[in-house]
């Protein structure tokens, strides 16, 4: 049995993990702004869940909910990031407080658990840091240019932090899905700033495709991902990077092809800087 916190654990893929790592007979400190809505996982499995209110971007509350963990639990194995939300529009027509607020939460946010946890793990020797970052770390869509930064941040952020605590004994995984079949696309998860005439062929329609039926009928059971994220915090050796799915492996290392495709055939103009 281990010991899991989780953060942003009543909603969404969110929920899916709690219900998984607590059906498998682990114990969980479940973290969301709302703890209440928890309410029935409580009661199924009371001696095995701390619920936690916590809001990912004060740094001082993940503190707190760590603390409260440790003293409930005695020790944290798994901190799983899952917090986050998204906004889409063109960068033109996107504020500076849009942007800022996407990257204090999806970035900053996973940044304030990680740094709280670390001293934990650091302690045990041992621990796994999961990230849920997205298919959007290796990939470009117009419209997602805010949303996708938090997630490529987070990917360098991730390498980074894997070279510093691999000798401490501490694993850290990014998992990277597509879409699922969750409450990101609606409006209490999902913001979409208003576009000019200009950007309607393109921030615009990936407004329109994620808000409409085709959208959600080709996304993933977010219990599938969930399943994966317990399967990978098994592991003795995990990857550090993970496309979630087979179509986002596919859809990802294409990506990742066609990045190495434009290096090669720009090689020329790269060695003028030698």
């Amino acid at each position: 049995m281990k010991t899991f916190l989780l953060t942003g654990s009543a909603r969404g893929l969110g929920r899916s993990i709690a219900t998984s790592v607590l059906e498998a007979g682990h114990q969980l400190i479940a973290t969301a702004r709302d703890p209440d809505q928890l309410a029935d996982l409580v009661d199924r499995h009371a001696s095995r869940i701390l619920p936690v209110a916590l809001d990912v971007t004060d740094g001082e509350a993940a503190q707190l909910a760590v603390k409260a963990g440790v003293e409930r639990f005695g020790r944290i194995d798994v901190v799983i990031n899952n917090a986050g939300f998204g906004i889409v529009g063109s960068v033109e027509d996107m504020p500076m407080s849009a942007i800022r607020a996407q990257l204090e939460t999806n970035f900053l946010g996973s940044v304030n658990v990680i740094k709280a946890a670390l001293p934990v793990l650091r302690g045990q020797g041992a621990g796994h840091i999961i990230q849920v970052s997205s298919i959007g770390a290796r990939i470009a869509t117009p419209g997602a240019a805010a949303y996708y930064a938090s997630k490529w941040a987070l990917a360098g952020f991730i390498e980074s932090l894997a070279l510093e605590i691999r000798p401490l004994g501490i694993h850290v995984t990014a998992i990277e899905p597509g879409g699922m079949r969750t409450d990101f696309a609606d409006d209490s998860s999902l913001t979409i700033i208003p576009g000019s005439a200009a950007y309607a062929a393109t921030s615009g329609a990936t407004a329109q495709m994620m808000k409409s039926p085709d959208y959600l009928a080709s996304t993933t059971d977010p219990a599938r991902i969930a399943a994966l994220i317990l399967k990978v915090a098994g592991l003795e050796d995990p990857p550090l990077r993970l496309l979630a799915g087979s179509g986002t492996h596919d859809y990802g290392t294409a990506a990742d092809g066609m990045r190495a495709k434009e290096d090669a055939r720009w090689k020329w103009l790269s060695a003028f800087a030698d």
